[in-house]
């Protein structure tokens, strides 16, 4: 998934009168929305609303862990030919759209949508976010790119070999090798049913239009400030989970098994970038949710992890969750100077102290990373460990083996933070001292969220934190961040390009979980830290506060329509 995962994110929930039907839930993001367009966004930011309003043939089991999958607009897992080449999908009916002037009245979703929204990701006007995920993988579907080019009618017009609408609600892929993945994809905003009409009203654009089937349709966008969402009210997709796993069961989450959803009449998201506010609101109860940063784990949190007794005597609770986040320190291949040179990068390894890095951001919440896999995918070893530590003797050693001996001759390297809140210059600046001890200058750049996006995109970093929150459990999400097919644009923003790693890619993508895809993934990895296009820094862990009224929350660092089952629950 998307290069980033968000280091704060709190719910709002204003709870109606006594004569209201209704209550509101407020969202609080740390930074603006990039797009609301399912085919590009690719952030834990635009997910939020996103996933609220577009919905895919598929989903994770809400209260279930190991994470499974469940039919969402699907009617069922898919028929799946003997060779594994062949996918047949059967649509649920009578699942509208929201109204929307793009649209005639009613309009249901049929089996060419999902084809319309598949063209779109390779569509090159489109610039789609998702490529990757079906490029190279289905018959025709990259001759059809490269015939169709940027012309919208060859797009109508011209057919995809492995792309076939049986009738209006079943639709068919036919791929060129075995995706064990593609269940996986397939429960992503990438390959949310788009109409027609609706391409052809927008010209293609939906940044800032929607046209979802999802629990919430939206009523006002402005990317810099709020998106307001409004209960749907055909909305049948699914239904409140009637099984869980042991977690849902001891925490009561299975109480409203069966129920219609959503529960919420409106919800509203609103770009607040600095977490004091959060914090403060939340104090006050009028903050019902909140993901603690390291600002405040020091006021909610004993030593051990565990919650004070002054919040819990607020009513205050705590979920402890591991996630599928990790970072790390992430440097432009391509660039002239750091991408270049490995002693340079080397020198830097050694120079960053990951254990204070974690301490002071995290309050020691945070796992150190010994993997360039996280826990909590088949063939993580905690055994693991990387090829450098914090030594700044070593890392002298290395910056005069870089040909710039004391940082002489070095240019000022150029560190861009993701952000502009309080903790990412702190962050930053944490960097820029480390790597002054040992002679080299950084010049830290500050630039609004959709702006380093653009960045990253562009290949114009040169050395920043990289991070991602993996679309699914599996290890062939990790290490197709590292493929020369996906440079950037694509999400190998580090632009590393190592053609054995990409033959030793081909065959991993293809194998369904065994010991002998984990030794190939140990290959893998001991191929990029050899080449260190990163630096390891470390796996998160969530710890997120919340009042009692709020119920049915569980929390999930890869699940993200997640507010329709939610609700408020007043005393």
């Amino acid at each position: 998934m998307k290069l980033i995962a968000l280091l704060a994110l709190s719910l709002v929930f204003s709870c109606a009168k006594k004569d209201s039907n209704s209550d509101r839930l407020e969202i609080s993001l740390p930074q603006e929305i990039s797009t609301i367009d399912p085919a590009n966004c690719y952030d834990t930011v635009c997910y939020m609303p996103v996933t609220q309003v577009y919905e895919s043939l598929y989903e994770f089991e809400y209260l279930k862990r190991p994470y499974s999958i469940r039919p969402l607009l699907a009617e069922s897992l898919p028929t799946i030919s003997k060779d594994r080449l062949t996918y047949t999908f059967k649509i649920k009916p009578n699942i509208k759209y929201h109204e929307s002037k793009t649209l005639p009245a009613g309009r249901t979703v049929k089996a060419q949508d999902f084809v319309n929204q598949i063209k779109r990701l390779a569509f090159l006007p489109t610039r789609s976010q998702g490529w990757w995920l079906f490029d190279g993988r289905i018959k025709g579907l990259n001759e059809w790119r490269s015939i169709v080019g940027t012309n919208l009618e060859k797009f109508y017009t011209t057919p995809v070999e492995g792309l076939e609408v049986i009738d209006e609600l079943t639709f068919v892929i036919k791929l060129k090798e075995p995706y064990p993945q593609l269940q996986f994809a397939l429960t992503m905003n990438f390959s949310s049913p788009i109409p027609e009409e609706a391409i052809k009203a927008l010209n293609n654009d939906f940044s800032q239009v929607s046209v979802g089937t999802g629990a919430y349709y939206i009523t006002r966008y402005n990317q810099s400030q709020e998106v307001i969402l409004k209960k749907n009210p055909h909305y049948i997709s699914s239904i409140y989970p009637n099984e869980g796993d042991e977690f849902a069961k001891q925490n009561n989450l299975l109480q409203d098994a069966g129920s219609k959803l959503p529960f919420m009449e409106d919800v509203r998201f609103v770009v607040i970038k600095e977490a004091q506010t959060d914090w403060l609101n939340f104090l006050k109860k009028k903050i019902t949710m909140i993901n603690l940063t390291k600002d405040h784990y020091q006021l909610a949190l004993n030593f051990d992890g565990s919650l004070r007794d002054e919040m819990k005597k607020d009513d205050i609770k705590l979920q402890a969750s591991p996630t599928l986040i990790y970072w790390w320190l992430a440097f432009n291949m391509k660039d002239p100077i750091v991408g270049k040179n490995k002693n340079l990068r080397l020198a830097i390894a050694h120079a960053v102290n990951i254990d204070k890095y974690i301490e002071l951001f995290t309050h020691n919440v945070a796992q150190k990373a010994n993997s360039i896999y996280p826990p909590g995918i088949p063939g993580y070893s905690a055994k693991v460990k990387t090829p450098y530590s914090y030594n700044v003797e070593k890392a002298k050693e290395y910056l005069k083996l870089a040909g710039y001996p004391g940082g002489k001759g070095l240019p000022e390297l150029r560190y861009d933070v993701r952000g502009t809140n309080t903790i990412r210059r702190q962050m930053g600046e944490f960097i820029q001292n480390e790597l002054r001890e040992i002679g080299i200058k950084v010049q830290i750049n500050i630039s609004s969220f959709p702006a380093f996006l653009e960045k990253s995109r562009k290949g114009e970093l040169q050395f920043w934190q990289g991070g991602w929150v993996l679309d699914y459990p599996d290890s062939e999400n990790v290490l197709q961040l590292l493929t020369t097919a996906n440079l950037a644009p694509g999400p190998n923003t580090s632009n590393y390009s190592n053609p054995k790693f990409d033959k030793l890619f081909a065959k991993l993508r293809l194998m369904d979980d065994s010991e002998k895809k984990h030794k190939l993934m140990s290959e893998m990895e001991t191929m990029v830290n050899n080449d260190l296009p990163w630096v390891m820094q470390y796996y998160s862990r969530n710890y997120i506060l919340y009042h009692d009224q709020l119920k049915n929350f569980r929390y999930s660092d890869i699940i993200y329509n997640t507010l329709k089952y939610l609700k408020i629950q007043t005393k």
